[in-house]
């Protein structure tokens, strides 16, 4: 298997972790989201761009991003539908800060 590609992201989640109310947490089962799915879902769903201009934010091909995104969609309606929680951690990237040196993701 190819080695994945750097994804450049322009921020970290704030809330790592959103659980159904009313479970306990070591109870509830989850579902994990890369930190490059979480902003695949930001810069297509939230901020409305299209695959070309998000891929070319994040440094990837059109076709990578498209693949993000479907997982990352996946995921969330896996967690949705089944009530699960779901956990936003890991990935294969950086973040991108304007005129400040980047910061790694640790996988």
């Amino acid at each position: 298997m190819r080695p994945k590609k750097t994804r450049w992201i322009k921020c970290l989640p704030g809330e790592r972790c959103f659980r159904p109310q009313g479970r306990l947490k070591e109870k509830a089962e989850g579902i994990f989201l890369t930190v490059d799915e979480f902003e695949a879902i930001r810069l297509a769903d939230l901020e409305g761009l299209t695959h070309a201009k998000s891929a070319k934010l994040m440094k990837i091909s059109r076709p990578t991003f498209t693949r993000i995104l479907a997982s990352a969609h996946g995921n969330v309606a896996d967690g949705l539908v089944n009530i699960k929680a779901i956990r936003i951690e890991g990935g294969c990237c950086r973040i991108k800060k304007e005129g400040k040196k980047d910061a790694g993701i640790k996988r």
